[in-house]
């Protein structure tokens, strides 16, 4: 063998793999490829992520609760599963459907509460992700029956307003179609007090519990967060002080407009 006949032997030595390796790194790429097919995948990625905002921020209670992102450009809607395990949610295991409903893509069937967030998204076009949750303070005001008051800057920094609370469902809503049912007494209360939705970006939906919604899947996650903040330092404001006053108007007004208002200054140039 000649030494240019050696050089090609030892250069093709050390790149040839193995037929295993070979067949390995195909079936990784035909699953990257499918990956890439799946419709709205970058939507995918961020209503896991937001799924797992609930779970980091202690908001989870068994497999309880769900989020949801919507593409309007698309029309599709992205949702966790029902039942699934939040520590084992991919991105291929969300369900999409259309606006009305209609699975268009998924193995498994979507939340329960689909058809809620349908009926927010239909009504208010601006709210880009939804979630629902069953954290303990906010519950906990949900069953009682009470709105939330706003004691103080904490609560007005996220939400123009006390967080409202539906009226009891008819017993023929709740035969019927309840979980779409739960979404129009929502907005049935909200146009009820003349509340923008992205203003008060939450409701409590009495003897069930929080959802909060927003620009998109993961500010819908954070705005989720702030509502069980603010349900928990009301109750403790008024287990210290029962007769504790509401934050005045012109302190409410200026928290949130810093932060939300045509002229908000909070916060980093985007």
């Amino acid at each position: 063998m000649s030494d240019r006949d050696e050089i090609l032997f030892e250069t093709v030595s050390k790149i040839s793999v193995s037929a295993d390796t070979v067949a390995e790194y195909t079936k990784q790429r035909k699953g990257d490829m499918g990956r890439k097919k799946m419709l709205v995948a970058a939507l995918r990625e961020e209503v896991v992520e937001a799924n797992l905002d609930l779970v980091r921020r202690g908001l989870v209670v068994s497999t309880f609760g769900n989020v949801s992102g919507v593409d309007r450009k698309q029309g599709l809607i992205a949702i966790k599963p029902s039942g699934v395990a939040y520590d084992a949610l991919r991105p291929v295991d969300l369900v999409v459907s259309d606006l009305d409903g209609t699975v268009v893509e998924g193995k498994l069937r979507p939340s329960s509460d689909l058809p809620t967030h349908l009926v927010l998204y239909r009504a208010f076009p601006e709210i880009g992700g939804i979630a629902h949750t069953h954290s303990e303070y906010a519950t906990a005001w949900a069953q009682a029956g009470k709105p939330i008051p706003c004691f103080g800057t904490t609560h007005a920094d996220y939400f123009h307003g006390p967080i409202p609370i539906t009226e009891s469902m008819a017993d023929e809503e709740i035969d019927g179609e309840y979980e779409r049912n739960t979404g129009e007494v929502m907005i049935r209360g909200l146009h009820a007090i003349g509340a923008n939705a992205m203003a008060v970006p939450a409701m409590l939906v009495v003897n069930h519990g929080p959802f909060a919604w927003g620009a998109d899947a993961r500010k819908a996650s954070e705005n989720a967060w702030m509502l069980e903040v603010a349900a928990r330092m009301a109750y403790l404001t008024l287990n210290i002080n029962p007769r504790a006053d509401v934050v005045g108007k012109t302190l409410h007004d200026r928290h949130f407009l810093r932060k939300h208002g045509e002229s908000a200054y909070y916060g980093q140039k985007k």
